[in-house]
């Protein structure tokens, strides 16, 4: 996984609600078994309108999504993680999300920032105003920064921890591997063992 530490990107303002992963990635398109190769069927259902956010040469190769209340809602499909970040996205900004999704999100190296509604609207207005106004998601600070504006976010101290330094859950396992190994040792061999 890639370290998340500050990134400024441009921002593409998806200002609609309640979109759940069949939306993110339809279920039709969630049949091979990688990680990569998903970025066409991103919003797949949406991209024949030309008005479409993505399809705006302006928002075209954005890195951060700006979204509404509930992204990510729906089924468990980490399938949507994968299409946001093979399309590009590093963040996804937005007030509230879709606990597995989020959760998915975070586990999989895709920063899922939450903050109030009208700090997105902020966002929105700003990005369309100027689809080139930079948006920069601070792990290290905890802010979001865009047009002047500055807005603080919350994350779960071990998440971050994680994200900043690029280590998925058994990663950070490992970083405790010689620790596992002294219990390993000194377990009572009446007891089931890993090896």
């Amino acid at each position: 996984m890639r370290p998340f530490t500050v990134h400024t990107g441009t921002a593409a303002p998806l200002r609609r609600s309640n979109v759940d992963t069949d939306q993110i990635i339809p279920a039709r398109f969630c049949v091979r078994s990688t990680r990569s190769g998903h970025a066409d069927s991103l919003f797949a259902d949406w991209r024949d309108d030309p008005g479409f956010v993505l399809n705006r040469p302006g928002h075209r190769g954005a890195t951060v999504l700006v979204a509404g209340n509930d992204f990510g809602i729906g089924s468990s499909r980490e399938y949507a993680v994968w299409a946001l970040q093979d399309y590009g996205f590093r963040a996804v900004i937005a007030p509230r999300y879709g606990d597995i999704f989020r959760e998915n999100s975070l586990l999989n190296g895709l920063l899922t920032v939450t903050v109030p509604i009208e700090a997105v609207e902020e966002i929105w207005a700003a990005v369309e105003a100027d689809p080139a106004e930079p948006v920069t998601v601070d792990l290290e600070r905890l802010q979001v920064r865009c047009a002047g504006n500055v807005t603080a976010f919350d994350l779960d101290p071990d998440v971050r921890e994680r994200l900043l330094h690029g280590l998925d859950a058994i990663a950070m396992t490992l970083r405790e591997e010689e620790l596992i190994v002294r219990y390993e040792a000194s377990r009572h061999p009446a007891l089931p063992t890993t090896r």
